[in-house]
């Protein structure tokens, strides 16, 4: 039978690791050198059967004769390959693994996949902060993308805490709604409006503050599975305003759509906004809004793209209001209506067509001058 008790954390005062042992001496002598712990307790002094140790952040409790397995600590360090194993044996039969402290960010060396999805409704799991997550990618590429349809339904205040991500790449498209959010150096805390984005740089701080009800918002980020990781010393907004401040190579921005102007599309008869996340990225990935040009008043001007095909990494689309068809070589006709996503992976043949006259989607590609040639025709 368990109980729970009522603690309050202003009573805890530390915490312990308890290991069993059978030779005390020779245990304390391991965690002391090579593992640099320190000695607190040892107790009592004429027969010692316990013993206190402290380091790295953690503190542990050898106890001589008690029962139990002696576990597993994983030491993070640096270079852990210099010291010849990944594993170390504590005389008590505690396993010691030595990992990276700082390990590379690991993209799925994988072939892009043909994904498509539809929006059916179904608002998706509970996430971080209580918001509502409708996979994108399902099959997440292999691992290198996520892509998730993210829905505040109630709106207010969100149960966030400053906090930042290890990414290769992530960005934030505000669909429907708004929501008030703050990022380290970038000034005051903000409304992100229906049609603005921002790229969220490796390593910034940044916290969800606020929402409209019925939020809805599109994030990407790669790879698929990443660190989100709690900021407990900074706060948000900081002190110094730097918006040209560089973290591991990508610059923040904030796209306003208010503010933004259209230029043809690469297929005649569109026009897009370019959201300046090619240019923050050194061209690593490219995110616009494409729709169809002014002069298309009707479904009966309506155009088709080129037949294209590409050689890149990524080719995502989001439909943000209309309709479309997805033509792609070899596959059935797909019609496409608003929250329906599709990612067309490298050597696809491809065409949209018989779009309705308030198409608007989002696409997001990577490289960000993703090159589409001329397919043969589907």
């Amino acid at each position: 039978m368990t109980t729970t008790a009522v603690l309050s954390p202003l009573t805890i005062r530390a915490v312990e690791v308890v290991l069993p042992c059978t030779d005390l001496d020779a245990t304390v002598d391991f965690f002391l050198d090579p593992l640099g712990f320190r000695l607190d307790v040892i107790m009592p002094a004429d027969d010692p059967s316990v013993a206190l140790l402290s380091g790295h952040g953690m503190r542990i409790r050898l106890e001589r004769g008690a029962t139990g397995d002696p576990g597993d600590l994983r030491l993070a360090v640096d270079q852990p390959q210099a010291s010849g194993t990944d594993l170390l044996t504590a005389p008590n039969g505690t396993r010691i693994h030595l990992v990276d402290a700082n390990p590379p960010l690991v993209v799925p060396d994988s072939a892009p996949l043909f994904e498509l999805t539809r929006d059916d409704g179904d608002a998706g799991g509970v996430g971080r902060a209580g918001m509502r997550y409708r996979d994108l990618l399902p099959k997440r590429q292999g691992g290198r993308f996520i892509a998730s349809h993210i829905l505040i339904p109630e709106g207010g205040p969100v149960p966030d805490y400053v906090h930042h991500h290890r990414v290769r790449f992530q960005m934030i498209y505000c669909a429907t709604g708004w929501v008030r959010v703050v990022y380290e150096d970038q000034g005051p805390a903000f409304l992100l409006q229906a049609g603005d984005c921002v790229l969220q740089p490796p390593g910034i701080r940044h916290r969800v503050l606020e929402s409209s009800p019925g939020l809805e918002v599109v994030e990407i980020g790669c790879p698929a599975e990443h660190e989100t990781t709690a900021e407990h010393v900074i706060t948000l907004p900081t002190p110094e305003v730097r918006p040209d401040r560089v973290f591991e190579g990508q610059r923040f921005v904030r796209h306003v759509a208010a503010e933004a102007t259209w230029e043809p599309w690469r297929s005649p008869g569109f026009e897009c906004r370019d959201t300046g996340i090619g240019a923050a990225t050194g061209g690593l990935a490219g995110v616009r809004v494409v729709r169809l040009g002014n002069g298309l008043a009707s479904p009966n001007d309506a155009v088709s793209t080129v037949d294209g095909i590409h050689d890149g990494e990524l080719l995502f689309w989001f439909i943000l209001a209309g309709m479309t068809t997805l033509h792609t070589q070899g596959r059935p006709e797909e019609p496409l209506g608003r929250g329906a996503a599709v990612a067309v992976p490298a050597g696809l043949g491809h065409r949209l067509g018989e779009h309705s006259a308030d198409l608007e989607f989002l696409e997001i590609t990577l490289p960000a001058g993703l090159e589409i040639r001329t397919a043969t025709p589907l």
